[in-house]
């Protein structure tokens, strides 16, 4: 999606969080996909504001930059600060959550944690009828949410694909 919003992206920085493990694997991923699509990509697996903006400040030095924040307390913790690094340094980012969205950030694609809540209170409903907790399966998200915030998409020059606004949950202008 980072490349389709920003296609002359080269190279992106993934905001990482190495001390919970779906950190390193998620990073994997993205790093598995990026030849696909010829970027190259390098993991920013900074824990607190200073060494974030230091490598943030360290990517933006060369064009064609981008950002990935990934799921993690780096990334919860320094919301504000990322948020303003991105748009100091002209980064087009893509977050875990619509919450850097609404706080300015260009776009975010995560789990509809509304569907998490209401999946979660019929695992409630079914402990509280007796069954066992052990034996019910864990289940991963289903429902996923696009946000784009078009304010911030204009402020980078950036222009947003009608596919893309189109296939939005929610769009901020």
């Amino acid at each position: 999606m980072l490349k389709q919003i920003a296609p002359g992206v080269t190279r992106v920085a993934v905001i990482v969080d190495p001390t919970i493990p779906t950190g390193p694997a998620q990073f994997s991923v993205i790093q598995t996909m990026a030849p696909s699509l010829r970027v190259e990509v390098t993991p920013i697996n900074k824990r607190d504001a200073g060494e974030i903006e230091r490598a943030v400040a360290a990517l933006a030095q060369a064009s064609n930059g981008g950002l990935i924040v990934t799921p993690g307390l780096p990334a919860t913790h320094n919301r504000d600060l990322i948020i303003t690094l991105a748009a100091r340094h002209k980064l087009p980012a893509i977050y875990f959550d619509r919450y850097f969205v609404t706080a300015g950030g260009l776009f975010s694609y995560g789990p509809d944690r509304i569907d998490m809540y209401r999946r979660a209170a019929g695992y409630v409903d079914r402990i509280l009828k007796g069954e066992n907790p052990a034996d019910m399966p864990v289940q991963a998200p289903t429902k996923y949410q696009l946000v784009i915030n078009l304010k911030t998409a204009k402020t980078l020059g950036l222009t947003v694909p009608q596919a893309l606004l189109a296939s939005a949950d929610e769009v901020i202008e």
